[in-house]
């Protein structure tokens, strides 16, 4: 392959080249066309070698001024082209519109990061705390058949017990609801597994009631149940104590600031799927037992029921009740986060209020 070697021609050629591009892609192909791999110089370059002693010297030099002229041409007309497409003029080096100004040396805007809603954060750590005690985390579907929510959980049929869940029901021939609880799960569960288990289920709950400073119509429950050969509500009383205790004393606005013990009073109570039930409840950590709203100015807050599974969900479930016992509970996440950050008011948690949600 001959290689010419004619420098000046090459220069002039280059510089026509560089004036008559008219943006940057073609720009970027006269630099590609000089300095490739096949380029018009890397060639002469690549050829030095075989010329004699005097010649190498002469086509080097002049190589290395073509070098410098290549670039000063070319980084002007880059800039020239760069500033053209910012919307300025390249002779006068003012801006032609406004509208089409951008100015590249304004320092960006850093975006806003989001942060995790407080109900997302004590889920989070709900969910951790009983995953280290051996519960695994188990879903279920929000919408439901009068079975699972109902009658497999021992409630009788037109029994006034039903009247207590204020619930949604679709308008469908096979009865669905909208879970008044994270219950049928338990069922669910025990249909397809067979002790012993351990597990909690978080969900959404609906309940057709009217809204007040620790009522909303849509809550998250925490339901959680165990099954075993030789399990008492001794043994309820300790797992959950365990859990209060870790979930209040952790960092990150808990009332008691871990120094503080927790308070936890067990009540009868009834609930069709339990026998015995109680309610489950806490000293008010908002107002540290002093009374407000929350608490109804008596000092206590209730999270939720709990007791002894029902023999007959067991039947329903399959199990024989004479080889299996167990507890389940069911709490309110709500209500969990808003004794944990010190919030007076439930509906909060869903408003969608900046002034509220930036202050976790």
């Amino acid at each position: 392959m001959v290689v010419k070697t004619n420098l000046k021609l090459l220069k002039k050629q280059a510089k026509k080249s560089i004036i008559g591009s008219k943006n940057l892609q073609e720009l970027n192909e006269v630099l590609k066309e000089y300095f490739g791999k096949e380029g018009k110089l890397t060639l002469i370059l690549r050829s030095l070698d075989k010329m004699s002693k005097a010649r190498r010297i002469k086509i080097g030099k002049e190589a290395n001024g073509f070098r410098i002229f290549f670039d000063e041409a070319f980084s002007k007309k880059k800039s020239s082209l760069a500033i053209a497409f910012l919307g300025r003029s390249p002779a006068t080096g003012e801006a032609e519109s406004k509208e089409k100004w951008i100015d590249i040396t304004v320092p960006g805007k850093r975006p806003e990061l989001g942060h995790l809603h407080p109900l997302t954060k004590t889920l989070r750590q709900v969910e951790d705390i009983f995953e280290s005690m051996g519960f695994a985390v188990v879903l279920g579907p929000d919408v439901e058949t009068e079975w699972y929510n109902f009658d497999a959980l021992n409630f009788p049929k037109n029994h006034p017990a039903r009247d207590q869940w204020d619930t949604f029901w679709l308008k469908t021939p096979d009865k669905l609801v909208l879970r008044t609880h994270t219950s049928p799960v338990q069922v669910r569960y025990m249909e397809k597994n067979n002790p012993p288990l351990r597990i909690i289920v978080p969900g959404d709950a609906f309940r057709h009631e009217a809204t007040d400073v620790s009522h909303d119509f849509q809550m998250i429950q925490i339901e959680g149940l165990m099954v075993d050969k030789e399990i008492s509500a001794a043994n309820f009383r300790a797992i959950i104590g365990e859990f209060f205790k870790r979930f209040f004393s952790t960092q990150g606005g808990s009332a008691s600031g871990g120094k503080k013990e927790i308070k936890i009073r067990l009540r009868p109570d009834f609930f069709p799927f339990t026998e015995p039930s109680f309610d489950v409840s806490i000293t008010c950590l908002v107002c540290g037992g002093k009374g407000c709203p929350i608490c109804k100015n008596n000092g206590w807050v209730e999270m939720g029921g709990a007791g002894m599974v029902h023999p007959n969900v067991f039947k329903n479930c399959g199990l024989n009740p004479r080889d299996w016992q167990g507890f389940a509970f069911g709490f309110g996440l709500d209500r969990l986060t808003m004794m944990k950050y010190k919030i007076d008011e439930i509906r909060l948690l869903r408003s969608g209020d900046l002034r509220f949600l930036n202050q976790f």
